[in-house]
């Protein structure tokens, strides 16, 4: 039977260094009963380590350690890391399907740690899969993090005689493992058998990495069965994260519940009237009637009450959602939380559980029932352009799924509260460090790489590699958060927007951003692009390699101050002391060098974020010599006047417009 499937691959991931950036292999024969049944493989070609060098050692170590883990692992599932310094560092887990036995499994990831280095030579991040395990690897932390793509579907070539009965049922019955498998204190893992009629039966599974919160399995689960085939006898989908699949016949060996008994609902029939008998007094229907007409004029007054009561919040979720986002906030409506639980996860909102303060309010930190730690951005209630930035957020993060890209766990909308639930990230943000005298020193040159390097991802995500084509707008120091093990993560899409596929450029006469980072086409005439986001990596990448803001020093701006050493033979001048030595040195210099490229004042000569990424992985290629980068003269008395109806705009860092007129 498994001969009769075929594969399906639905992927936004595009890595693309070249013309095929990723590759898939699909093998129709699944192989014997004795040996792992190979599914697929997923490595980008942008990733490459070199032969011999401390990652790949790490690497061999951290694949023994997963394999030898895999003998006795009581969920089917363990992670490890090896190495201690960053990018070197190999961060690696196997998940074992739920029903298999500790032989079954040690078995099948003995079989992937030696076809992965086959399937995927010299790859920092790469991921195999079987019908009863999966393996995976990267060189930065992806632990406990939900990651929706690249999304794998396989489907049975046989169609269904009556699809739409069976779609009710499957529906059903996938809901149900969904819930299941989410609230799982061990393994999350679920099976489900329905008997459909005497002889034909429905059997489904669902799983999720232990590791991931119930709130991110179930999240995971929802987006697989919604790419699962439509008419077929059988299908499955998976991702990194988690798996759902579905057959008429047994596939997994743990004993599922009793089976249930759900037949494809009837179509709905006239009820026949009711026969009485001859002679009976109508005293019954009599009294139903004199109940019932109270009885449900109190119950219209008790709704309308309701409704008035409800009014001004159901308003506000109406302005949230606009007349094209109905759709689209539906989507995510299951991310929504109660205000009591967020009122008692931040103890309403003290002044001891308060982060910090940003454009659109505060920020508070807050713990959860189930335990976990959240951060909750609570918008000014006097803001009176916080609603579309809040629906731009919640849209928008929640289809985001990213290592270097902060996730929303959820969001509250109640009365004017106007809440979002992120993930807590303890380090703060990146200017907390960089930009104090003391603290900066805390960060080296491995972690600063480290930092640039994941931003690059993150933006390389949001311009090439995600369903939508996302311009952040706003990418800035205190935008980019920092958690435990240093990862940087790209924060506060309330300015995002969204490209359609083909297209490159938009126009707005509403500016919003930060000046300092932003590209001159965008502050002058509105006009911004993903060019416009990588000047504004490019000023970011300098200040990481500066330690200081793109302010006035030495009487001019930073950007110009740079330039100039560097077109003077003296970059060393610019550098912050505290990361330049002689092993550094080299890759301090390269780092500038891509900076003053993407701040080129034509557009068209910055390097998209796959240039950047590539020249930041390698150091094989020699990046283009910089031309006069843009940068803008000062005007006086700016520094202490934020006032928007300055028509040239200069660095005041840490400022978030929200208007602005361009000339």
């Amino acid at each position: 039977m498994n001969s009769c499937y075929t594969i399906c691959l639905s992927l936004s991931l595009s890595l693309s260094l070249s013309s095929s950036s990723f590759f898939f292999v699909f093998v129709q024969n699944f192989g014997t009963a004795a040996a792992a049944s190979y599914l697929n493989f997923f490595c980008p070609r942008n990733s490459l380590f070199t032969p011999n060098s401390t990652y790949e050692s790490n690497l061999n170590t951290l694949l023994s350690s997963l394999s030898s883990a895999a003998t006795n692992s009581t969920y089917g599932f363990a992670n490890a890391t090896a190495g201690q310094t960053p990018p070197d560092r190999a961060y690696g887990l196997f998940l074992c399907r739920g029903d298999v036995s500790n032989s079954t499994c040690n078995d099948c990831v003995a079989t992937a740690k030696q076809r992965i280095l086959r399937r995927c030579p010299n790859q920092r991040l790469s991921v195999i899969w079987y019908d009863e395990c999966m393996l995976r690897h990267d060189n930065s932390s992806f632990f406990s993090a939900m990651d929706l793509r690249p999304a794998l579907m396989v489907q049975h070539s046989g169609n269904i005689t009556d699809p739409t009965a069976f779609a009710q049922v499957l529906a059903k019955t996938l809901d149900k493992i969904a819930t299941r498998a989410s609230n799982g204190t061990g393994k999350k893992f679920a099976v489900e058998e329905v008997i459909m009629t005497s002889l034909r039966r429905l059997y489904t599974l669902a799983q999720c990495t232990p590791d991931l919160t119930a709130l991110d399995c179930n999240s995971c689960l929802r987006a697989m069965i919604s790419n699962l085939p439509k008419g077929r006898k059988g299908g499955r989908s998976f991702t990194l994260s988690c798996s759902v699949r579905f057959e008429e016949y047994p596939f997994y060996n743990a004993p599922a519940p009793p089976p249930s008994y759900l037949p494809p609902s009837p179509a709905p029939t006239s009820a026949a009237p009711e026969i009485r008998p001859k002679g009976k007094s109508n005293k019954f229907t009599v009294i139903i009637i004199a109940v019932t007409i109270p009885l449900g004029s109190v119950m219209v007054l008790l709704s309308l009450i309701c409704c008035v009561l409800r009014r001004k919040g159901k308003k506000m979720f109406e302005v949230i959602k606009g007349k094209n986002g109905a759709k689209e906030l539906t989507a995510v409506e299951s991310l929504q939380f109660d205000l009591a639980t967020i009122q008692a996860a931040t103890n309403y909102f003290s002044h001891e559980n308060k982060l910090g303060e940003g454009g659109f309010g505060e920020v508070f930190q807050g713990r959860l029932p189930n335990g976990q730690q959240v951060a909750v951005k609570r918008l000014s209630q006097r803001s009176k352009q916080g609603d579309g930035e809040f629906k731009n957020e919640i849209l928008l993060v929640a289809k985001l799924q990213h290592i270097n890209l902060v996730r929303l766990l959820g969001f509250c909308l109640e009365g004017e509260e106007k809440l979002l639930v992120y993930e807590f990230v303890p380090n703060k943000s990146l200017d907390y460090f960089l930009f104090d005298p003391q603290k900066r020193r805390q960060l080296d040159w491995p972690l600063r790489y480290k930092i640039i390097f994941g931003i690059a991802r993150g933006m390389l995500y949001l311009h090439e590699d995600s369903r939508l084509r996302i311009i952040h707008r706003d990418l800035k120091c205190s935008n980019i958060l920092l958690d435990s093990e240093i990862n940087p993560k790209i924060s506060d899409f309330g300015m995002a927007r969204i490209f359609e596929v083909n297209q490159t450029q938009a126009s707005t006469n509403k500016i919003v951003g930060t000046f300092g980072y932003m590209s001159p086409e965008y502050a002058m005439h509105g006009e911004f692009s993903v060019k416009s986001d990588v000047y504004s990596f490019g000023i970011l990448l300098l200040e990481i390699i500066c330690g200081k803001k793109n302010n006035l020093y030495q009487d001019e701006y930073l950007a110009g101050y740079a330039w100039n050493q560097w077109r003077d033979g003296t970059p060393l001048k610019v550098l912050d002391p505290a990361i330049v030595d002689s092993n550094s040195r080299d890759q301090v210099l390269r780092c500038l060098h891509i900076c003053l490229l993407c701040i080129q004042e034509d557009p068209a000569i910055r390097p998209t974020m796959t240039t950047v990424v590539l020249l930041l992985s390698s150091n094989s290629i020699t990046p283009p010599s910089p031309r006069h980068p843009a940068f803008f003269v000062q005007m006086k008395g700016l520094e202490s006047d934020q006032s928007t109806r300055r028509t040239m705009p200069l660095s005041i860092n840490g400022v978030s417009l929200t208007e602005l007129c361009p000339r």
